[in-house]
């Protein structure tokens, strides 16, 4: 595992940086018993949670398309700061878009966010279904027609059956589309019968099978994944060191996809199209 630090950021004219992080809304834990002795900080604003969104956005800073999970969307915990926005803009991003999906009343408000150098064509924001409410799932196309490119960031459940269900939901989706990324914090690794299905059926590769992700400070599970179709080049994939949540971001460069060739990165916030 490594930190890239202060690497170039954005694509070439040949790549892009992709990374998908669940930051526990910008809480930092390194042991289990943590989850307990350090409960409050899940309910209640602290400095130390500002400081480590300031990390967060410097690490970002170096990628072009950035999935997230767990990010507040503006509650008593995080000061009333939308983590995606505040993240977007103090790591220079052009576009961005969150979702909320799992509210405590003011305390706490949970959902994914996406920030990219380009603005998307179309941004749907769907539900995902469960027994259990509080998941969800945005999609991002870029261009129309058969080169258009198709991004998927989501946050699955933890019990098998409700997975099973929602991968169900998000092939769906991916029906129709050559292109297609999707990334997040799925749950569950490679060798689960539900994901097993869901790869198989939508032709899709995982170059971050065998990355340890959760939790960060002793990783033992790979659970966070970027997965991409066959159709789409992977140049490397790699899990990051970095001790700013209890996942570990995991990154993916890739040859860049016909729909990004020639886009002029963003100037401005694009209208968000919403399907709740």
């Amino acid at each position: 595992m490594s930190y890239h630090g202060n690497q170039s950021s954005g694509a070439d004219d040949s790549s892009i940086n992709l990374l998908s992080f669940n930051i526990q809304a910008g809480t930092t834990t390194d042991r289990y018993h943590h989850y307990v002795t350090r409960s409050w900080k899940q309910l209640l604003p602290n400095n130390e949670r500002s400081r480590n969104m300031d990390a967060i956005a410097e690490l970002i800073s170096n990628y072009d398309i950035v999935g997230l999970q767990e990010a507040d969307t503006g509650s008593l915990r995080s000061g009333f700061i939308n983590q995606t926005r505040y993240l977007s803009r103090e790591a220079g991003f052009a576009w961005h878009t969150d979702q909320s999906n799992r509210k405590v009343g003011n305390v706490a408000c949970a959902g994914n966010g996406v920030m990219a150098r380009w603005q998307p064509t179309e941004v749907v924001s769907h539900k995902l279904p469960g027994s259990i409410p509080g998941r969800g799932v945005l999609t991002l196309r870029y261009g129309d027609g058969e080169d258009a490119l198709l991004v998927v960031v989501l946050h699955l459940a933890l019990g098998r059956r409700a997975r099973t269900s929602q991968l169900g939901f998000v092939s769906e989706l991916l029906q129709g589309h050559r292109d297609v990324v999707v990334m997040g914090d799925l749950n569950t690794d490679i060798n689960s019968p539900e994901l097993g299905a869901f790869v198989d059926q939508n032709e899709l590769q995982i170059p971050t099978a065998d990355l340890l992700s959760f939790p960060s400070w002793q990783p033992l599970r790979a659970i966070d994944h970027i997965m991409l179709s066959n159709t789409l080049e992977v140049h490397d994939s790699d899990v990051l060191d970095v001790p700013f949540s209890d996942h570990c971001p995991v990154i993916v460069k890739i040859a860049l996809p016909s729909a990004l060739q020639g886009l002029e990165t963003a100037q401005h916030q694009s209208r968000r199209y919403q399907n709740q």
